[in-house]
């Protein structure tokens, strides 16, 4: 594995490194809100403690109470340095977040699937300053949830809600003209990149400078002024030391540029910040997906990111690690991470590791006016932080209508999916869009479908035609593939969901697709069969459900705690076209 020359091991924003940062995460003061006055909170003064990141429903945190408390309290202290801004990062906390300094409100956050950052320089005193966040969920299916459940017990492909905290929480010190913002965006067609940034307090006296290198060698360096709020500049990236095949970033062969970003104030340093991009171009053409304008076929697994001890909260680097080298062995491609934004640590090891990742929109489970405004938000949040990332290929925004429950008729709900459709295309032209993946699409850039028949022969006879793939088919019973006002233009189609198979090796019995399998002979001749019936359609990929199993969800190809429950080279040998 070849690390960027940025990587610092645990660092939470692997594409916007610097080296002066502190990890808070470790034991935190905790209450739940009705164990604990608002006053005493402030103070610090909290009952029990906690290891953050981990939400409180979980193992790892030290709680391990699964019950729903509406209101969770943390604290702890920090201490500012002398001469330096101080700015606190949030990488995710659900749903809303109040930040205190020494009682002093610093800012609130809504939506649990973002970073939110706070300079609060001016509440420190230079002491042990108290620093405390009050985190309010609710059991509203109107808000961005996923699939953690609204209900007081798990049901269905519902589970154990997540409260407050479950990501990274860290400091992070800066100068006062420092870099703000950074937009990497790659042009394969003439090998160039351009630079969109944003600095602190943009004047004709602040200069930034882009050096580029290539495993160890020096590409391009360029300046540019940062005179205004938004700035941009392109440099191309041919070079004689340098072939183009050898530049791309590619399925296992990754290549990444490394970046070195310096703000110059009147001449003098004042920050340096480590990123790394890559030329990779993925898009749908005509009826096909194209990686560097080469056709590519997606072999996915749906991946919801759950760990038995830690909920939603990797335990660690390595465990993201596992996961897609798991993945790789068993002869996939990529993942579709499925109602989660995951740990950007993870899309950095897709980066490096040559694996593609589709990201998705948790969904909310209701439709309001509001609900649209929150998710919009969040959603434009989710691109732009995201966006760096060459491993991540396709975004993902609603999921088998979830949230637009009415969105084949109601003319407002296929409004918002195709808007959502569209913001994203502004800020993002690279990649490909779904607007509602699996079910009844309003415009979307590939055609998803989801089915779950376990018969493999009966599969591909539901789809031997563009006609039954397209329009629906008397044969399935699943929704129809587009929303009312929309048809098939010759867009990639993808099997984003299938499989599902329920198969558990013991007494253990939880809920799966279909009916669940006896043994391992069972279990690979339904999986060989389904594989073989896909790849023997004209489309351009599948997303097989699912990696692992989910708490009571048991058809993973792998347990909870990644014990493959066949070998996984029987997997992979299945695997193949």
């Amino acid at each position: 594995m070849r690390h960027t020359k940025c990587y610092q091991a645990g660092y939470p924003r692997p594409q916007f490194v610097r080296k002066e940062w502190e990890n808070l995460n470790g034991q935190w003061g905790f209450a739940f809100g009705e164990d604990v006055t608002e006053a005493r909170a402030l103070q610090g003064k909290l009952p029990r403690t906690i290891t953050v990141p981990f939400s409180y429903e979980t193992q790892n945190s030290g709680v391990g109470d699964k019950a729903q408390h509406d209101t969770v309290w943390y604290s702890r202290k920090v201490r500012g340095v002398g001469g330096k801004r101080t700015v606190l990062h949030i990488e995710g906390a659900d749903y809303v977040a109040r930040v205190y300094v020494n009682g002093v409100p610093a800012g609130t956050h809504t939506g649990a699937y973002t970073r939110f950052s706070l300079d609060i320089t001016e509440y420190l005193t230079g002491g042990d300053d108290v620093l405390t966040i009050r985190c309010d969920d609710f059991d509203s299916p109107a808000q961005v949830r996923g699939k953690q459940r609204w209900e007081k017990e798990s049901f269905g492909c519902w589970y154990v809600q997540t409260t407050g905290i479950w990501k990274s929480v860290w400091l992070e010190r800066v100068d006062e003209v420092h870099l703000t913002s950074l937009k990497i965006t790659p042009d394969c067609k003439d090998y160039s990149v351009k630079f969109d940034f944003t600095v602190s307090k943009p004047s004709d006296d602040v200069e930034v400078r882009f050096d580029i290198s290539f495993r160890g060698q020096k590409v391009r360096t360029v300046s540019s002024v940062a005179c205004d709020c938004d700035n941009g500049v392109s440099v191309s990236l041919s070079s004689g030391k340098l072939t183009y095949q050898a530049a791309l970033w590619w399925i296992g062969d990754p290549a990444l540029y490394d970046l070195d970003v310096s703000v110059y104030y009147k001449g003098k340093k004042t920050d340096e910040v480590g990123s790394y991009f890559a030329l990779r171009e993925y898009k749908a053409h005509g009826d096909k997906i194209l990686l560097n304008s080469r056709p590519f076929y997606a072999r996915l697994l749906l991946d919801q990111g759950y760990w038995k001890e830690s909920g939603l909260t990797p335990p660690d680097e390595e465990a993201m690690v596992r996961d897609i080298e798991l993945a790789k062995q068993m002869g996939f491609n990529g993942v579709r991470k499925h109602q989660k934004v995951e740990d950007e640590r993870f899309f950095y090891y897709a980066d490096i590791m040559g694996f593609t990742v589709w990201c998705e929109l948790p969904s909310n489970h209701w439709q309001s006016d509001n609900t649209a405004a929150q998710i919009t938000q969040e959603w434009l949040d989710i691109v732009r932080q995201n966006y760096n990332h060459p491993s991540l290929v396709t975004w993902v925004i609603f999921n088998e209508s979830w949230g637009v429950r009415n969105i084949v008729s109601n003319g407002a709900q296929s409004s918002l999916a195709t808007g959502l459709y569209y913001l994203t295309k502004s800020i993002d032209t690279m990649r490909p869009v779904i607007s509602n993946d699996g079910w009844e699409h309003a415009e979307s850039d590939i055609l998803t479908l989801h089915d779950y028949e376990q018969d493999g022969e009966k599969l591909r006879a539901r789809y031997n035609s563009l006609k039954k793939i397209t329009e629906g088919s008397s044969e399935n019973e699943q929704p129809l593939p587009y929303a009312a006002g929309y048809a098939y233009r010759g867009q990639p189609i993808v099997i984003s969901e299938f499989g599902g198979t329920a198969y558990v090796c013991d007494e253990k019995r939880g809920w799966g697709y279909g009916n669940g399998v006896g043994g391992d002979e069972e279990f690979l001749s339904r999986f060989g069969g389904l594989i073989r019936a896909i790849d023997s359609l004209n489309i351009s990929g599948f997303c097989y459900t699912q990696i692992t199993d989910v708490e009571h969800e048991v058809n993973g190809l792998l347990y909870e705690d990644r014990t493959p429950k066949v070998p996984i080279e029987e997997i992979a040998k299945r695997n193949t076209r």
